[in-house]
């Protein structure tokens, strides 16, 4: 590490010679343990000073916006392992949008929208609402439209739910809640209109880099049904590649923001976490933004989107799947069991997994892992990158994918599915356990008769149920080949449609970056085959000599996932979670490849055949969970009195603790506040906020302590470790909304006495 009289001796020398460059704008030091890099590094931020160089390439309008759209905290149960019981319980780190626009400087109106929601996925729900909310901002803003706006998500499994628009995914929820939804709607807007409203002229440039240590293929088995020499032209089951895009504005060059796109699922967080969290994506972003506070290279309110990609069969959890049922041995191959017999006890372990903290060190460091790929490649761009030239087109669909028919490239006449899900849907991953009694590899439907019942009561009890429901057809059956079909998705329509069967169809062009926006999870060869097919036709119809192919899904819609054909025969989860069968991903192909023409530069998307659009099931949902009743206190408490005060004095890497005599944080969802702030004292007597309820390090943790009388207490806890605040005199301030018994909801605060970090 460089100590500070190095670091102004090197600007000193900089400055002599009239060149302005310097360091990373971060200076770490990392401790080691059994060999694993810790995952809580600690970093400070320097001035970083950069040589500008003149962008390159076309002049474009570009905009970038980001804004919060974290929703209720507590009690909703979380988005993306499907668990009821998972609760939320607190906050680790808010939710964003985040957002960039570039427009065409000659004609405006080719323009594209691209948000990157630290949630799940995107969703017809939300998109829908958020065009609205668009059209409430005025005519101005009618230029954002179903064509050129891509809703696309980190796929967090670490924020609240019950947001979606179809049935089975707000089961676990108990249905919808408008204050959840709402959050994500108004958030992702807000951060359009940002966007919007900073939109200047500049430039773009893209980079890539390769991160080989922050993901594996958790379906490696249905990896290998591919073709051996297809496997063969790849030097890895995932896909490693990390591609970084850089917006620069031209008045001084100065960079607004950057969008990545990198596989890995949002999955580091367990299912036994109930802290709302970005994941290992909303790590890295945060990571990005707050380096480029002090990063002369960067504008103010700089944004970084960390994307997915095809991390469909890519899981963060890099040591593999292991059980955790005594037996010390890795899952089997085929069907991720365990010698017990059971899946459930079959968890993918992240790089930090010994620490025992519900996947939390292991999340920042693979956050931290894309962090650094992403920072080694900005900071090469000024001397090596690609500028973007061409076009700015979108178009998008609604595309009926039951018993779709269409051509393959030999001509052969082919055909999707009606929407169905196979038993290993139910057996779940590694990275997150599902129903009892089933497994994944499951390509015959068990038996029915009464051993099955004796032996798989769970798993006879669901397939009863869901036949119940709907019991698959026999061309549906005969359809889905190797899939045992559980569950008639796109069938069942009591109370309304369980799953999707019209979903969204989408292609971007950013000069000669070609986006596909997947509804579905695309694995790592379903992604490779697709961009293949994307740069082939670049090629032909727009005579495009280095296309830059992209995937990213899920996005727009959640339809599940989406593999190869040969993937789909192993019926592991990815290949049991594609719905429309076999032959889903040549038809995602299709239909992408065969309107390239709208993404042509003299193309008009807005022609293009209307089609019927998906059901909003926004205003006819479901709710069954309960709101806020009442919040009272002991009659000897104020609201944020301090139950627990800190220690007088703390060390660095010391834990300090807090608790305060709360309320439900879904009575006020302080968009854009915060629940916790961590104050430093300045002077005597004057204190200025260090941290928010934004930091990864400062957690906040709600629970009741009595139902019926409305008791509850708010833990606040920073991890004075992954910091790099200076040593001196520090409290902490509870900022909170009790509802009450006969009346409003009104604000209150506590505050901590002060004490001392040495």
């Amino acid at each position: 590490m460089l100590g500070s009289v190095a670091c102004w001796l090197h600007v000193a020398n900089l400055l002599a010679s009239l060149a302005i460059a310097g360091a990373h704008g971060q200076t770490c030091t990392t401790t080691t343990t059994t060999g694993q890099t810790s995952a809580t590094a600690t970093c400070r931020n320097e001035p970083r000073f950069f040589e500008r160089v003149a962008p390159r390439g076309d002049r474009y309008l570009v905009g970038v916006g980001k804004a919060d759209i974290t929703g209720p905290i507590v009690e909703i149960a979380l988005a993306g392992y499907g668990k009821f019981e998972q609760g939320g319980t607190g906050l680790r780190q808010r939710l964003y949008s985040r957002a960039f626009v570039v427009a065409d400087i000659e004609n405006p109106q080719d323009r594209v929208v691209y948000l990157v929601l630290d949630d799940l996925a995107g969703d017809t729900a939300v998109r829908y609402g958020l065009f609205e909310a668009l059209a409430s901002f005025g005519d101005e803003y009618s230029v954002y439209n179903h064509n050129n706006v891509a809703l696309t998500a980190t796929h967090s499994h670490a924020g609240p739910g019950a947001w979606f628009n179809y049935f089975l995914l707000q089961t676990p929820t108990l249905g919808f809640d408008r204050q959840s939804y709402q959050a994500i709607v108004d958030g992702a807007a807000l951060s359009i209109k940002r966007a919007h409203d900073s939109l200047q002229e500049g430039y773009l440039d893209v980079g890539t880099t390769e991160i080989r240590n922050a993901s594996i293929n958790r379906s490696l088995h249905a990896y290998l049904h591919n073709p051996e020499d297809e496997r063969a032209r790849y030097p890895s089951s995932v896909d490693t590649t990390m591609t970084v895009l850089r917006l620069q504005r031209s008045s001084d060059d100065r960079a607004i923001g950057i969008f990545t796109w990198f596989a890995v699922h949002g999955t580091s967080l367990y299912n036994n976490n109930t802290h709302v969290a970005g994941d290992n994506k909303g790590v890295a972003a945060w990571m990005f933004e707050k380096a480029m506070e002090a990063d002369d290279s960067a504008a103010d309110d700089f944004v970084a989107g960390f994307s997915q990609a095809n991390a469909g069969d890519v899981s963060p959890n890099t040591l593999g799947a292991w059980c955790e049922d005594g037996s010390g041995v890795m899952c089997s191959f085929d069907m991720s069991s365990c010698p017990s017999g059971r899946t459930d006890a079959c968890k993918g372990r992240g790089p930090e997994f010994r620490a025992l903290d519900n996947g939390v060190k292991s999340c920042y460091e693979i956050g931290r892992r894309q962090f650094d790929g992403a920072r080694e490649v900005y900071d090469a761009m000024d001397h090596s990158t690609t500028p973007i030239t061409g076009s700015i087109k979108a178009f998008h669909f609604f595309q009926d994918m039951t018993y779709w028919k269409f051509h393959l490239p030999n001509g052969t006449e082919a055909s999707t599915c009606a929407a169905g899900l196979g038993y290993s849907t139910a057996a779940g991953t590694t990275d997150g356990d599902g129903l009892g009694g089933f497994v994944q590899g499951t390509t015959t439907a068990p038996s029915m008769g009464p051993r099955a019942w004796l032996n798989h009561p769970l798993r006879s009890l669901w397939s009863a149920l869901f036949k119940i429901l709907k019991s698959p057809s026999a061309e549906q059956r005969r359809c889905h080949g190797a899939k045992p079909v559980l569950l008639d998705a796109g069938g069942v329509t009591f109370p309304y449609a369980w799953e999707p069967n019209l979903v969204d169809m989408q292609m971007l062009r950013i000069g000669q970056m070609f986006i596909a926006v997947s509804p579905s999870e695309i694995t790592t060869m379903a992604g490779r085959r697709w961009k293949a097919a994307i740069a082939q036709e670049a090629r032909r119809l727009m005579a495009t000599e280095s296309p830059i192919p992209l995937v990213v899904g899920p996005a727009n819609t959640y339809a599940h996932y989406v593999t190869t054909p040969e993937e789909y025969t192993a019926q592991r989860y990815e290949g049991s979670s594609t719905m429309f069968g076999p032959n889903q991903l040549p038809a995602f192909i299709n239909l992408t490849t065969s309107n390239m023409h709208y993404l042509t530069s003299k193309a008009n998307p807005m022609a293009m055949t209307r089609r019927p659009k998906a059901p909003n099931h926004t205003n006819s949902s479901i709710s069954l969970f309960p709101g806020v009743f009442y919040d009272r206190t002991p009659s000897s408490r104020p609201f944020g009195h301090v139950i627990r005060q800190p220690r007088p004095a703390y060390k660095r890497g010391d834990v300090v603790r807090a608790t305060f005599q709360g309320a439900n944080p879904r009575n006020n969802l302080r968009l854009e506040e915060t629940y916790l702030a961590l104050e430093r004292e300045v002077f005597p007597g004057r204190w200025t906020r260090v941290l928010d309820d934004a930091d990864w390090f400062l957690l906040y943790s709600w629970r009741r302590t009595s139902l019926v009388l409305g008791y509850s207490e708010v833990d606040a806890t920073w991890e004075t470790g992954g910091t790099d605040l200076e040593p001196g005199r520090y409290r902490i301030r509870y900022y909170g909304d009790a509802r009450r018994m006969f009346g409003g909801v009104s604000a209150f605060e506590g505050t901590t006495e002060g004490f001392t970090l040495r």
